[in-house]
């Protein structure tokens, strides 16, 4: 099961599941598939409070049982109250709080700096290919992907249309998605 505090970047998750309205019933499943010691951001905020601190327990029954992470997108205080591994949000909301593993998605070299001076861990840096989330939107294609990587003075994970076939030709092979488990 993972710690708080883990001894060192080395030992965060690889992969990461990120919930939301359209993977919820399929979250179980996917979970058990996924290589123990994987991660799950829990989104979900399309439940009202108590719907969604139900649904985030019995994820995280199920995230343990498999030994995975589950990071809560919230703030850093809920995330400690909710007994999750880390938080995921806005690098705003990041900057205070108590200390816990922290994740930001970032688009830009601008986002980068905020996630740095918010003391994120992880960035999510997103959207590498076309998602189905954001239909049409611009992406950054893996040679921006690489230049954006290079300024991240922490470990990137790529997030937006990927799937284990896409990880495999990227070098960092850190990785996230919403649809490619379900």
């Amino acid at each position: 099961m993972p710690n708080r505090q883990p001894p060192h970047p080395d030992f965060w998750p690889d992969i990461w599941l990120i919930s939301d309205a359209r993977n919820d019933a399929a979250l179980e499943k996917a979970l058990a598939r996924l290589p123990r010691g994987s991660g799950l951001v829990f989104r979900h905020y399309h439940l009202p409070p108590a719907e969604r601190r139900a649904r985030f327990e019995a994820l995280r029954r199920a995230a343990r049982r498999f030994g995975h992470w589950i990071v809560l997108s919230g703030t850093p205080r809920e995330a400690r109250q909710w007994r999750a591994d880390g938080v995921y949000g806005a690098q705003e909301r990041l900057a205070s709080g108590p200390a816990t593993l922290r994740l930001v998605t970032v688009h830009s070299l601008h986002e980068l700096a905020k996630a740095h001076r918010a003391r994120a861990d992880i960035v999510l840096i997103s959207p590498v290919f076309t998602t189905r989330s954001h239909p049409g939107a611009a992406t950054l294609g893996p040679t921006r992907f690489h230049l954006l990587a290079a300024h991240a003075r922490v470990p990137v994970i790529a997030l937006g249309g990927m799937t284990s076939r896409r990880a495999r030709t990227l070098p960092n092979r850190k990785w996230a998605a919403i649809a490619a488990f379900g």
